[in-house]
C-alpha cells in the first residue's frame, strides 16, 4: 500500500510541475513575441520614371493612442523623418524640387514640422542613427512645404513615392493626421 501511494504522489508531482513547466513556457514565449515585436519596422518606397529611381527607406512608428505632432514630436524640432535611424532618400538621377537642383545621390531626409509650415531637409550625411549626429552645414537642399490636415487616421507613419508623368513625381508623408507632400521632375 505504501509503495503505490508513492507511485500516485511521484505521478501526481511530475503531472504538475509538468503543466507548470508548460505554463512558464509558454508564458515566456509570449513574452519573447511581444518583446520581440517591432514597434517601427523597415520600410521603403521608391517608383521608377523613365530611368530615374526614387527611393525612401524608414522606420514607421505607430500612432498607439498618442499626439504625434506638437506632441512627441515637439513643434520647431529637428525630426529624422522616421524612427531610429534617419530616413534615407535616394536618387540616381538629378531632380528639380521646388525651382532647386538636389543632385543625383544619397540623402538624409529630416524635418522641422510647425502648424502652418514644414521645412523640409535633404542632408548629405544620410548614415547617421536619429539626429544625433546633423549637422545644418551638410544640409544640401531645403524646401517649405504646407501640412494638411486629414479626418483620417494614419496609424503608422507612410511615405508614398508617385509617378505623376514620364517627366515628374511626388512624394507623400503621411502620418497621424497630417500630410505633407513635394512634387519633383527629373532633370534631362
Amino acid at each position: 500500500m505504501k509503495k503505490t501511494g508513492i507511485i500516485i504522489l511521484f505521478a501526481i508531482c511530475t503531472f504538475s510541475c509538468k503543466n507548470k513547466e508548460n505554463e512558464l513556457h509558454k508564458n515566456h514565449n509570449t513574452r519573447e513575441a511581444t518583446r520581440n515585436t517591432v514597434l517601427s519596422p523597415k520600410k521603403f518606397a521608391m517608383t521608377l520614371i523613365d530611368d530615374a529611381h526614387i527611393h525612401m527607406d524608414y522606420s514607421a512608428p505607430s500612432v498607439r493612442g498618442r499626439i504625434i505632432f506638437g506632441g512627441l514630436l515637439a513643434y520647431g524640432e529637428l525630426w529624422q523623418a522616421g524612427a531610429h535611424n534617419v530616413t534615407t532618400f535616394e536618387t540616381n538621377k538629378d531632380l528639380a524640387i521646388e525651382g532647386k537642383t538636389l543632385k543625383a545621390g544619397k540623402y538624409g531626409f529630416f524635418a522641422l514640422p510647425n502648424k502652418t509650415k514644414w521645412t523640409l531637409i535633404f542632408n548629405s550625411n544620410w548614415d547617421q542613427h536619429g539626429k544625433d549626429e546633423y549637422d545644418s552645414n551638410k544640409d544640401v537642399l531645403r524646401i517649405d512645404v504646407v501640412p494638411e490636415r486629414t479626418e483620417k487616421l494614419t496609424e503608422q507613419l507612410n511615405y508614398k513615392v508617385i509617378q505623376i508623368n514620364e517627366a515628374k513625381g511626388k512624394v507623400i508623408l503621411s502620418w497621424e493626421k497630417t500630410s505633407v507632400s513635394f512634387s519633383f521632375s527629373i532633370v534631362k
